[in-house]
């Protein structure tokens, strides 16, 4: 039976390679799933809705208008003034840092537009040395921060981070402080800020500027906190609640205004830009509150329940 016998050439024994990537697994359910459709839904899991993270330049795309990011202050670049050095030196860490992102540090600043309506924005990067906060980071919030005052535009600041630069000592902890100063006169000139909190926002940027806007909105699922969960359970000596520091958490207990779907931000962030800055331009089309009229100037528990 010449149907059972296998015909040279058919096979020459050899494995065909998958491109490495073309399959994610989900970090929440487990889920395989192909990454092109991962992309079209902005990286959200479609079985459990888990947000993964994304660099700078997908949040860019996704939360403001297309084609309107035009960045500023790009050229700023980190120096290693301590010479640090710990299993490899800073300067190192830096050039590797720039190669594999293509960023200069870890935050992004930019003019752009949300349905039209200009905003100054901060998109800061995890990839680039975990989203630490150094000199750099520090000093181009603080441009941006000063560019939405002399605008008289709000600021919009979406956070992703593991705290201060170590490598920088004094210098990185001194960004605190200064980011929080620039943000007080942003307050005084009466100038909306709203702070996105993305996974992860931890330690010294959740000590400074990310707890400082006038509206806080996290992702599902984000980390959010000041110290690690095993630093605070040593210290308090005690087992820490289920989904401790989870945005779910953090809502529970005040310290954000609300949680949105990806999907959803753009349409909420214009939302909030017409109640708090922008009350006398059109309401977009889909912004409308149900008989046609436009929302009211104002920000109250309703209002918020409303957006969520």
């Amino acid at each position: 039976m010449d149907w059972f016998k296998r015909k040279k050439g058919i096979s020459s024994g050899e494995k065909k390679a998958i491109p490495d990537g073309l399959w994610v697994k989900c970090n929440k359910c487990g889920e395989i799933i192909y990454r092109r459709e991962l992309q079209k839904r902005m990286y959200v899991c479609p079985k459990c809705e888990y947000h993964f993270r994304v660099t700078s330049k997908e949040y860019i795309d996704y939360y403001f208008d297309a084609n309107s990011f035009e960045e500023f202050a790009q050229n700023i670049k980190p120096v290693d003034p301590l010479k640090f050095k710990d299993k490899k030196k800073y300067s190192d860490r830096l050039k590797e840092a720039q190669k594999k992102t293509g960023l200069n540090d870890a935050v992004v600043t930019g003019d752009a537009r949300i349905n039209g309506m200009p905003i100054v924005a901060a998109v800061m990067d995890f990839s680039f040395i975990g989203g630490s906060m150094g000199s750099v980071v520090g000093e181009k919030i603080s441009r941006a921060i000063d560019r939405a005052r002399e605008k008289r535009v709000p600021l919009i600041i979406v956070t992703a981070s593991g705290g201060a630069r170590m490598m920088e000592g004094a210098i990185s902890l001194m960004q605190l402080a200064k980011t929080s100063a620039k943000l007080a006169q942003l307050s005084e000139a009466g100038i909306p800020y709203i702070a996105i909190l993305t996974d992860p926002t931890t330690g010294g940027t959740t000590a400074s500027f990310a707890m400082l806007g006038d509206i806080h909105i996290a992702e599902p699922g984000a980390l959010i906190g000041f110290a690690g969960q095993r630093v605070i359970k040593q210290t308090i000596g005690q087992d820490l609640p289920e989904g401790f520091q989870t945005a779910e958490f953090v809502l529970e207990h005040g310290f954000v205004d609300m949680i949105v779907h990806r999907h959803e931000m753009h349409r909420t962030l214009a939302r909030l830009l017409k109640i708090l800055w922008y009350a006398e331009m059109p309401l977009p089309a889909n912004s409308n509150n149900g008989n046609g009229s436009a929302e009211k100037a104002s920000l109250d528990k309703a209002t918020i329940n409303k957006l969520k």
